[in-house]
């Protein structure tokens, strides 16, 4: 049976729009389209985790505890930004509707009101956790003498730069809604190449810099976030004639109906993003209880699934994207198309690299870990390597599909979907697979496996409900 008909946009729309099919752009168009936004998406989002990857890289030349101190700074560091990811979501689907809408001057009030909004929420943040940075990693699971000193000054540092870092990450949410993935991509690999730049000056002194270690990855990653900042800001205030521009005779006083919209998404937003990082949290709270060595190995195989998700945020921020403006433009089948184009694209790569974790994993775990290393940490990276793997289309899928629901405003079936998979079936799941190999099998040496294979079952469960919310088209008709 030829694969070509699973490709064609005609055969993407369900029996109930079936009658709507003359309607649609030719097929070329339509691809032309996706990529257009997708691309640059992808290209962003890959180079960034390939960057992140090397930044990785770059501190395993100190050791396994310098690679597990900047582990553990992952998930309070998340918590602290899942306000400004749920706002981001926010700002996207209420910008790409707008868009749809030809609505100019609503959406520019919108992004207005949004910087507001962040500046807001990053001093209240600052505030609040930069004092309780040692006790938030110890709670995370570092260790007196081993971590717990080089992780809680890495913790700090990055909070110094959450302002710079949550305006950029805001102006480029916005930029994403109406399509202009090329600027966003721009300004975020120009950050991160900087960070990459001053990571190698400063991790190990090179000329006139000082060898900082930890200290060093942490100040080349404030630096590159205030690079992001000022060249995200930079854009706005130079694209006079495009849908989204800043001027400064602008009002900036708070648009009450561009709020209202924001916080109608954000708010589900904000209860999807805090499911996932409180279970992200407690998954890799397990999982640092099994010792720095498989945290380690943890972080590396980490740094993969970073790279799969990169695939799949880039494909599905296109999706969010097109399904926002074409809902706004009332085509509900151009929508439907749209986002299944990306799941579809987001298949086939994850197959792809799927694969490539399996049967390369030995040399892409040897990419983090020096010859003088134990045997031990290799062992678990490339055991967990296999369950990565097969990971990887069922993330893929699962991404992009609640992209393409987010984009509609369908953020409460988001929420409640992350709170049932990510907050209570992984650590659950990880908790119990964990004790069964300590303690039953008296295996701590697949314990990690185990740990893993609970994140396999989460998002297995996950792509499941998304494809069953998506085939039911009610996102259709949600209004923003």
């Amino acid at each position: 049976m030829s694969l070509l008909p699973y490709f064609d946009p005609r055969h993407m729309l369900p029996r109930s729009m079936k009658n709507e099919v003359g309607q649609l752009p030719p097929t070329g168009e339509m691809y032309k389209e996706y990529i257009r936004i997708a691309l640059p998406s992808v290209c962003e989002m890959v180079l960034i985790s390939l960057i992140n990857m090397m930044d990785t890289v770059m501190v395993s030349s100190i050791g396994t505890d310098a690679v597990a101190a900047v582990g553990l700074v992952g998930q309070p560091r998340m918590i602290m930004l899942s306000l400004f990811f749920a706002l981001n979501t926010g700002i996207t689907a209420v910008i790409a509707r707008r868009k749809g809408e030809e609505r100019r001057t609503e959406a520019n009030a919108t992004m207005r009101t949004s910087i507001i909004m962040i500046l807001l929420l990053s001093a209240i943040l600052m505030a609040v956790l930069l004092p309780l940075g040692r006790s938030l990693m110890l709670f995370a699971g570092a260790e007196a003498g081993r971590t717990l000193e080089s992780s809680t000054e890495y913790f700090t540092i990055l909070g110094w730069a959450l302002p710079f870092q949550a305006l950029s990450m805001g102006l480029c949410a916005a930029q994403r809604g109406v399509g202009n993935t090329k600027l966003t991509m721009q300004v975020n690999i120009a950050s991160n190449v900087v960070n990459i730049i001053f990571n190698y000056l400063l991790i190990n002194g090179i000329g006139p810099f000082p060898k900082l270690g930890v200290r060093g990855a942490a100040i080349a990653t404030a630096i590159g976030l205030v690079v992001g900042f000022f060249l995200s800001v930079r854009a706005m205030f130079h694209s006079h004639g495009a849908f989204l521009n800043l001027n400064r005779h602008d009002s900036w006083k708070p648009d009450l109906p561009s709020v209202k919209a924001l916080t109608q998404v954000s708010s589900s937003a904000m209860v999807e993003q805090l499911a996932m990082r409180i279970g992200f949290f407690a998954y890799a709270r397990i999982v640092a209880d099994l010792g720095t060595d498989a945290f380690a190995a943890h972080q590396i195989c980490g740094q993969f699934l970073n790279l799969s998700f990169s695939f799949a945020d880039g494909l599905g921020i296109a999706g969010t994207s097109l399904v926002g403006q074409m809902l706004g433009r009332k085509r509900r089948d151009l929508a439907h198309v749209y986002g299944t184009l990306a799941q579809r694209f987001s298949l086939a790569i994850g197959l792809g690299l799927a694969a490539a974790c399996i049967l390369l994993r030995d040399p892409l775990v040897s990419m983090f870990i020096s010859g003088d290393e134990t045997g031990a940490v290799r062992a678990m990276a490339v055991s967990t390597m296999v369950v990565l793997g097969l990971i990887q289309p069922v993330q893929m899928v699962s991404v992009v599909t609640a992209g393409a629901l987010r984009g509609a405003g369908d953020v409460k079936y988001t929420a409640r979907t992350m709170l049932i998979t990510v907050t209570c079936i992984r650590p659950v799941l990880a908790l119990l697979g964990v004790y069964i190999c300590q303690n039953v099998l008296h295996r701590s040496d697949i314990a990690l496996v185990a740990a893993w294979a609970a994140t396999l079952v989460d998002m297995s469960v996950r792509v499941t409900l998304m494809l069953r919310r998506y085939r039911s088209e009610k996102w259709h008709s949600i209004r923003v």
